[in-house]
């Protein structure tokens, strides 16, 4: 579309259905010109209430060619309002970047910012994370950690506190799923079909049904305080060289991915994502995939020439 063309009040018209009453605020579009964003101005529309949609005649493509007729929709918003939800409390898995259940298996070479822990397999799981890739601490639950024979990076058992360490850490991430999994009255159920790109994700709880795949960039907007929950009954698949964006202050370690499905979560080449990870299944980054990210996986997590770093706090 011509953005020029797509314009509230002027094409653009959401309204009150029974009222009539038009609803203030502005419509942008994204780089592409194939999606158009309604931003009210009041801060939320009214709960359960009905609404109409229009676009007139008056917008036009790309080359200048109108619509040929006015279409417009309705909606019904929820009988509730939203409420904002609490971050999800990683509790001792708050101090790792990594933690799988099943180890780590590395292409090298790695970038790695934060603590990586694997339990109850062994220590010797994750020996192709070398200590020359990681700013911080391999944990394991034995002494089998071999790594490129530098061992500097690695904190195992003995002694045991280490492996306490690990094992309670790795039961927090756990803990965190379910906290994450058992959020209720979601904002947004099955948004899209499953197929979110190119959309703008707003603060709220989000549910889908089905996988969620990743084809264009999404960009997730609001403030620093805000809070976005993502349960996804299926896997994500996020495509190659597709950025998770964050805008408005939006902050990676407010926005938590709980991901049910059985394979898990596949990034792909050079794809950007943001966000805590919460796997049942394994997390596999393709070649130069950057994650400003938690990785937990229930399973195993696959790093190839990745950079993965703890988002701030």
């Amino acid at each position: 579309m011509n953005p020029a063309t797509v314009t509230a009040p002027g094409t653009f018209t959401l309204r009150e259905t029974v009222s009539g009453t038009n609803v203030p605020g502005t419509v942008t579009m994204n780089a592409a010109n194939t999606i158009a964003t309604f931003t009210p101005t009041a801060a939320a529309l009214l709960v359960n209430t009905s609404y109409t949609a229009t676009v007139s005649t008056a917008a036009t493509n790309a080359t200048g060619t109108a619509m040929p007729n006015t279409v417009a929709w309705s909606f019904t918003t929820s009988a509730a309002a939203s409420t904002a939800q609490a971050p999800v409390n990683l509790l001792t898995a708050g101090n790792f970047v990594i933690l799988t259940k099943a180890g780590i298996t590395n292409v090298h070479t790695s970038a790695i910012t934060g603590n990586i822990g694997a339990s109850p397999i062994t220590a010797a799981t994750m020996d192709n994370v070398f200590c020359s890739e990681i700013t911080g601490t391999i944990f394991g639950v034995d002494a089998a950690y071999t790594g490129s024979g530098a061992v500097t990076c690695f904190a195992g058992n003995p002694p045991l506190a280490n492996k306490t360490l690990v094992d309670n850490a790795v039961l927090d991430m756990g803990t965190a799923f379910n906290d994450a999994k058992g959020r209720t009255t979601p904002d947004f159920v099955d948004l899209g079909a499953g197929s979110i790109g190119g959309l703008t994700l707003a603060p709220g709880l989000y549910k889908w049904n089905t996988g969620v795949l990743i084809a264009t960039d999404v960009t997730i907007s609001g403030s620093a305080s805000d809070v976005w929950i993502f349960q996804i009954a299926g896997d994500i698949t996020q495509s190659n060289g597709i950025k998770v964006t964050l805008a408005g202050g939006a902050l990676a370690k407010n926005i938590f991915w709980q991901v049910d499905g059985g394979t898990g979560v596949a990034i792909g080449t050079t794809a950007q994502m943001n966000g805590v990870i919460l796997a049942i299944k394994a997390i596999t980054l393709a070649t130069g995939a950057v994650a400003n990210s938690r990785l937990f996986a229930q399973t195993e997590v696959t790093l190839q020439q990745n950079a993965v770093t703890q988002p701030a706090p």
